[in-house]
């Protein structure tokens, strides 16, 4: 072979070995920061003929009172809110006692409502397992694994 071919062959394998290595740190990096929380402040969608945002129940806002996440609220709009440790919930929970797409919160008929995705440790209110949907009421505590959540004014 041409000492040109060798070169090659040898700069092909120092560039190979490099990615592997950048790859590998990817991957520890990942394992010891864990995944990066995004911002989801969404502004709320108006309601048709215009005007104000419509708000179901007197319910505006979603507030961790426990777990690891405590103190973090997120403004109610129209749209469900999706509970897990999954990147793309909008609140994602760093519990291991929780599933990747543990519960969901939605409006309907001016109310707000619970619903457990299929958890594996379920999802509770007050003191009751959820196996269905159920009217949540401001202030009642909703407990998914270590993290407990409240609806607020």
């Amino acid at each position: 072979m041409s000492e040109l071919i060798v070169t090659l062959l040898r700069l092909g394998y120092l560039v190979l070995l490099w990615v592997f290595v950048l790859a590998a740190i990817g991957v520890l990096r990942h394992d010891v920061f864990g995944t990066r929380v995004t911002s989801r402040d969404r502004p709320a969608a108006p309601a048709r003929g215009g005007g104000r945002p419509r708000r179901p129940g007197p319910a505006t806002r979603l507030v961790v009172t426990a777990g690891p996440l405590a103190g973090t609220t997120l403004p109610l709009g129209g749209s469900p809110v999706l509970v897990g440790r999954s990147p793309g919930c909008t609140l994602v929970l760093d519990d291991d006692y929780s599933s990747n797409r543990h519960a969901r919160f939605f409006p309907q008929d001016g109310a707000w409502w619970l619903e457990d995705l299929g958890s594996t440790n379920g999802t509770f209110l007050g003191d009751e397992r959820v196996t269905g949907p159920v009217q949540v009421r401001a202030g009642v505590p909703v407990r998914i694994g270590q993290t407990v959540i409240e609806l607020r004014r």
